[in-house]
């Protein structure tokens, strides 16, 4: 059966649907409903990572990645906590590794151990 275009029901179901995409293209701004455009996101973005880069030594950063591909929500709260600490002056040089594994535990503690026995 070959599409001529003529079915109404079909028409006004593509209408619907083009409606929905905008309404949700229009909601995915910025908090207050403003429309956030992708290159200013792009720059926070640029920005966040610079100043990350600026704090974290490098194998802090590296910790800090593998814990965003495993768990982005708690490589998330890290970030603003590192963050929070260096615009509020209260670091004095730049976070380690063995610090940011400090820090993880803090903001992480229900970590559990597991071990495994061969027989």
């Amino acid at each position: 059966m070959a599409y001529d275009g003529s079915d109404p029901e079909l028409a006004e179901l593509r209408r619907r649907r083009m409606q929905q995409l905008q309404e949700m293209q229009a909601q995915m701004g910025g908090p207050g409903g403003q429309v956030v455009n992708p290159p200013e996101a792009d720059r926070r973005a640029q920005e966040r990572a610079e100043a990350l880069r600026r704090v974290l030594t490098p194998e802090a950063r590296e910790r800090l990645g593998r814990i965003r591909l495993a768990k982005p929500d708690l490589a998330q709260a890290v970030e603003q906590q590192v963050l929070s600490l260096a615009a509020s002056g209260r670091l004095q040089r730049a976070i380690d590794d063995n610090t940011l594994r400090a820090l993880l535990e803090r903001i992480n503690p229900e970590r559990r151990e597991i071990h495994i026995t061969r027989r």
